[in-house]
């Protein structure tokens, strides 16, 4: 991959601070971009194609989901065992697949494109947990996985609004929009990658305040998981609640508007996108200034606790007609990000900086991932065959008030179940932390 000296002499050698708002940066823009090969089809509605008796748009979230998750199970070992060297290239073989994979849903004719859709999705899995490999254990991973998480939010509204775009001004077809978002993107995406590809390893520093982070064969994957194994089941069922209820919300964004009467506001997507980044990113970053690895753990609990209530309460307050749709879809948007959000970057940060485990974040946030979107691909699987008759906005408004409540009960076990290992592994000394883990040096 090609090197850009001058930058990476300047990154060597620059401030704390400017390294972290350009690592922040590109990563962001990135994943951003990889969105527009992911994310644009969802802004279509394909009114009145249907497969099988069951609409086409259901086909192609639940097809396309399917590939993601079935990536997410592939990536516990590809992420885990993944070399430095190796990571922008593969970043952009996996992205030109995907993109091949929309030309093809363009040029065959509905439904049999439908099967597109799981090769676009498969690749773009393993994007994640390539771009979060660069921001991972340093002292500022709170920030830089803040910025980037919110690429998660305000993208995957830019770029629907995008694809809307090209089907309102440009006159783009349906089937044709998602590829021609992505072309739009394509120039974008090399550069991001390859400034990307120009940050340097974390410093010694950041590896005595996070621990170090290396690759994980078969047999270290395996001792990391029996070592916190009763409150991983905790962590990442409540995930797997979150990942459906935010899936729901992006893939079927377009229908819950239609639903509420703001069907033909292009804009939309952004307009409640934004303000949920900016709030997410304060919330998130401002943990950076938690040195201590506990307290900031325990406090990822709480702000997970909190984004469900908010969710909660303001789904509570729309049904009884207290609240309004865009306030309601805004503040259940930034419930469901306060507790998605930090999964996907700092509470395994976190987890590991704890108990010193040498290990890497992507291992971890893959295997909740892969549970995660299994889950979403069910409950889409269940409403959509069970002969529910319910609108989307109708099933999304009573998911949330069941899951949040679920999901409330079990992180408050799981903040429980983690202080008192914490207190068992100082009491005991490092074997505390059970058989098989490594230590840092």
């Amino acid at each position: 991959m090609l090197n850009i000296p001058w930058i990476q002499r300047r990154l060597q050698n620059a401030h704390h601070l400017t390294f972290s708002l350009y690592a922040a940066l590109v990563a962001f823009g990135t994943y951003s971009c990889m969105y527009a090969f992911r994310k644009p089809f969802t802004a279509g509605i394909f009114e009145g194609v249907t497969f099988l008796g069951i609409d086409y748009k259901i086909w192609l979230v639940i097809t396309q989901t399917i590939g993601y998750a079935c990536s997410k199970f592939y990536g516990i070992r590809f992420i885990a065992e993944m070399k430095g060297n190796k990571r922008a290239r593969s970043i952009m073989l996996l992205i030109g697949i995907s993109w091949l994979a929309l030309l093809g849903f363009a040029a065959v004719p509905a439904p049999y494109n439908i099967l597109f859709l799981f090769l676009n999705g498969f690749p773009l899995g393993m994007i994640w947990g390539l771009v979060f490999s660069y921001l991972e254990g340093r002292r500022s991973t709170e920030f830089m996985g803040a910025v980037l998480s919110i690429s998660f939010i305000f993208s995957s509204g830019f770029v629907k609004s995008v694809g809307k775009m090209t089907v309102v001004d440009w006159h783009v077809t349906e089937y044709w929009m998602p590829f021609v978002t992505g072309l739009v993107f394509v120039v974008p995406i090399i550069i991001f990658i390859l400034l990307l590809e120009q940050i340097p390893p974390p410093s010694a520093e950041d590896e005595q305040q996070r621990t170090r982070r290396a690759p994980m064969n078969k047999q270290e994957r395996r001792s990391f998981l029996q070592a916190f194994l009763p409150g991983l089941i905790l962590l990442i069922a409540s995930y797997v609640l979150l990942t459906v209820l935010r899936d729901m919300r992006d893939n079927f964004a377009a229908d819950i508007w239609q639903d509420l009467g703001y069907g033909a506001k292009a804009g939309i997507f952004t307009q409640t996108e934004i303000p949920i980044s900016i709030a997410i990113i304060l919330i998130m970053g401002m943990l950076v200034f938690v040195k201590n690895n506990f307290h900031a753990f325990m406090l990822n609990h709480f702000i997970v606790i909190t984004g469900f209530l908010v969710a909660l309460i303001s789904t509570i307050l729309y049904k009884q007609h207290r609240m309004d749709p865009v306030w309601w879809m805004t503040l259940t948007g930034l419930g469901l990000y306060m507790g998605y959000i930090p999964f996907n970057c700092i509470f395994f940060e976190r987890l590991i900086a704890v108990f010193k485990y040498v290990s890497n974040v992507g291992f971890v946030i893959y295997v909740a991932d892969s549970f995660g979107y299994l889950g979403s691909v069910l409950v889409m699987l269940f409403k959509n065959f069970s002969g529910m008759s319910l609108s989307w906005s109708q099933f999304f408004m009573d998911a949330v008030i069941g899951v949040s409540a679920t999901g409330i009960v079990m992180m408050i076990v799981a903040v429980w179940y983690f202080k008192k290992r914490f207190e068992s592994v100082n009491n005991n000394g490092a074997a505390g932390i059970g058989q098989g883990v490594q230590l840092a040096a």
